[in-house]
């Protein structure tokens, strides 16, 4: 009996869900006003009647390439991971749950205005109509609604949410002390999440039009190609997050918009002293005492019985750790209706100043914005979204929370951020780093804002940028491409001078001399660029990366850049050690410690899997890219399973463009991989050997682009 009720379950979780009587018949109407044109590389263009024609083909299209991601990124937003992997996702599920709830989103999209529940609807209706016409392939949502659109209103990598640590978060709950992983610590150099985005105008370009390069740094695969057009009215191309209905990272006729993550402070920690009344636990606020906000959260699981959670919340929003004898509570942007009117809008933009009005809606947090128009106007701007606190306090640790001066207080308007628009040095850009080199001599100046503006420092990426735009007055889409892909690693250029004269000021009979002359040898002598031939590359990361396996959690404690912490806090024997470890271990791998960078730093897609099985047994090609960590602008991070020799990348330049705004806009563009997640499909990695050498492919915009590159043109269903 047991076996048959698992067995029904199954059934049910997996069988589409029916078409409510007449829904069939508005989706095939509403499909013969949809015309998907694919091209040469299955990209789909995408035209329809309305806006809401368009979103319900553009979704479709999405569906079609890879359904499994659209399906997993709402499991996550809804907080409904569980139920398709188990109790494994209890915890993610949980912190997500925290902010989203269903029944708000309902109530959120009744108040919503109408233009913008037409486009909810019609997103809903696409992917029900492709569900229609693929039973069984859905795990759990059989069925899309909707509101649910609300619940992933923003295409960052990832969401404000996502900054709230799972191990605490369970450890609070169960009253457990799991201890935090390597990443979480900081002893493992992972990639650095974000994007970078360059803005040149025309006054610094040889055809005196303004470039955007627009070139994100998420997990490969993550994000789709499309364009979207219909005759209401919009009309942009670019970059979209699997599941969503707006172009994420991309341009229209007028203007393009590139989003990198930001390190502004959005995102606050308070610290609450727990005093219990009656049973019930709150806090003293000021002169009151306040009961906590009691939310009993029911999560369904895969294979398991229901769990219900108590979680609590004070007025700075849900508790989600301790920290000693006090409970932690979070404050982060929640928004849900006016960030996803923002994300489409600014899609439908038609000059800075209209953009500027969308981005008054303020519900952008945690990305800053390059942008570049065909009036030539271009811009960083800081992320619109940023509360107002006592500037007295340090925002960057949990602050009391006790005490009612530490709350947010309000929000300051957009001309009160630390923007750069039209500066002076003819130039703009973002790579994750603070915003007061955006703009060379003509950034904003950090000493004119409270120190809570921004919480990020300089990176070595940032770095080279400054190095390489201040240099260039006459930039081309080609020489921009030659900018974003510059082989030097600025991070390395700091750190090798000290490792080089650490082993010169060894003693004569020192045994390390001999051990490391061939290794000191290659990277005295070493440009500091990377590329698939180059030895010193494999050195100098494979030993930053076993120093920071070593430091990297003190670095962290003491709140220092990785770069600077190596180069100044770690001795000399220690920097000679790890090079000799690091030689070593080459050595053990490969028979040799002279190992060409594109012998170990890959491409591989294996499967259509989210997170891929890399192995050393199936093929892959070399890649020139190196790590952002250390500075590079084409940012390659990888992982080395257990047992291989080789690191295969999984994060970092995936979708990269150039824009050109003339009279008419013209473009290039590359991707990892391919359009596709069917390895029966010939988009699923042909544009692989052109990531591998940056061989960007020519967008088509306009029908005589697409002239002689249709390959199917056709309905949704059809």
């Amino acid at each position: 009996m047991r076996t048959l009720l698992a067995l029904s379950a199954l059934l049910l979780a997996t069988t589409a869900h029916a078409a409510e009587p007449g829904e069939l018949a508005r989706w095939e109407a509403q499909a013969k006003r949809v015309t998907i044109t694919r091209d040469d590389f299955g990209i789909p263009h995408i035209k329809g009647k309305s806006n809401a024609d368009a979103v319900f083909g553009m979704i479709y299209a999405q569906a079609e390439d890879d359904f499994n991601r659209i399906e997993v990124n709402y499991l996550n937003a809804l907080g409904r991971m569980a139920e398709a992997e188990g109790e494994k996702a209890i915890w993610t599920d949980l912190r997500q749950r925290l902010w989203i709830d269903d029944t708000e989103l309902k109530a959120e999209y009744a108040k919503s205005p109408a233009w913008l529940q037409a486009l909810m609807t019609s997103w809903a209706d696409g992917l029900n109509y492709w569900l229609e016409k693929h039973p069984g392939r859905a795990r759990v949502l059989t069925r899309f609604e909707p509101w649910m659109a609300l619940a992933f209103s923003e295409g960052s990598i990832g969401g404000d949410i996502e900054s709230v640590n799972t191990t605490r978060l369970q450890n609070f709950h169960e009253n457990r002390n799991i201890a935090l992983s390597a990443a979480d610590r900081g002893a493992v150099a992972t990639e650095p999440a974000g994007s970078n985005g360059f803005a040149i105008a025309p006054s610094n370009t040889a055809a005196k039009r303004a470039l955007l390069l627009i070139n994100p740094h998420t997990s490969f695969f993550f994000r789709s190609e499309s364009q979207l057009q219909s005759d209401e009215g919009i009309d942009a191309y670019g970059a979209t997050t699997w599941g969503q209905f707006f172009i994420y990272q991309g341009w229209n006729p007028n203007l393009g918009w590139m989003h990198t993550s930001s390190g502004a402070d959005v995102i606050d920690e308070f610290a609450l002293t727990i005093e219990t009344r009656d049973g019930k636990p709150g806090y003293r606020y000021g002169n009151e005492w306040k009961p906590l906000e009691r939310r009993d959260i029911t999560l369904a699981i895969k294979d398991a019985a229901p769990r219900t959670i108590t979680t609590w919340a004070s007025v700075h929003g849900p508790i989600v750790r301790a920290e000693g004898e006090k409970w932690v509570a979070v404050s982060l942007m929640h928004k849900p209706s006016a960030a996803l009117q923002q994300s489409w809008l600014r899609t439908t933009a038609k000059d800075l100043k209209d953009y500027m009005r969308i981005a008054d809606l303020r519900a952008n947090s945690s990305n800053a914005t390059l942008f570049a128009s065909r009036q030539g106007d271009i811009a960083y701007l800081h992320p619109q979204f940023m509360p107002k606190r006592d500037n007295r306090f340090d925002y960057t640790r949990p602050v009391d929370g006790n005490d009612p001066a530490t709350n947010w207080q309000g929000e300051h308007a957009v001309e009160d951020l630390p923007n750069a628009i039209n500066p002076k040095s003819g130039w703009a850009m973002n790579t994750n780093n603070w915003p007061w080199s955006a703009a060379g001599a003509s950034s904003p100046k950090q000493a004119d804002y409270p120190k809570y503006i921004d919480s990020q420092t300089e990176n070595p990426r940032g770095v080279n940028a400054t190095r390489l735009l201040s240099a260039k007055a006459d930039h081309t889409p080609d020489t921009l491409l030659e900018t974003a892909y510059d082989p030097w690693l600025s991070g390395f250029a700091a750190l090798i001078p000290t490792l080089v004269e650490a082993y010169d000021g060894l003693p004569t009979a020192d045994p390390m001399r001999a051990t490391l002359q061939g290794p000191i040898g290659a990277l005295r002598t070493w440009d500091y660029k990377t590329s698939e031939a180059s030895v010193p590359t494999t050195l100098a990361t494979r030993w930053g990366e076993t120093l920071w396996a070593r430091f990297g959690e003190q670095a962290r404690a003491e709140r220092m850049p990785m770069i600077d912490f190596l180069k100044v806090r770690v001795s000399n024997t220690d920097k000679l050690v790890a090079l000799a470890d690091t030689s070593g271990g080459l050595t053990r791998e490969w028979g040799k410690w002279d190992v060409p960078w594109g012998e170990v730093n890959r491409y591989q897609r294996v499967s259509p899997a989210i997170e891929q099985a890399f192995t050393d047994a199936a093929p892959s090609i070399p890649i020139p890219f190196a790590s952002a960590n250390w500075g590079s602008l084409a940012s390659y991070g990888t992982v080395r399973p257990t047992g291989m020799k080789r690191s295969y990348g999984r994060y970092g330049n995936s979708f990269v463009a150039v824009v050109e705004f003339g009279p008419t806009v013209k473009a290039r563009a590359i991707m990892a991989g391919g359009q596709s997640s069917d390895p029966a499909s010939p988009h699923y990695n042909d544009q692989a050997e052109r990531y591998r050498t940056h061989d960007f492919r020519p967008v088509y915009l306009t029908p005589a682009d697409l002239k002689g590159h249709v390959v199917r043109s056709y309905a949704p269903g059809s």
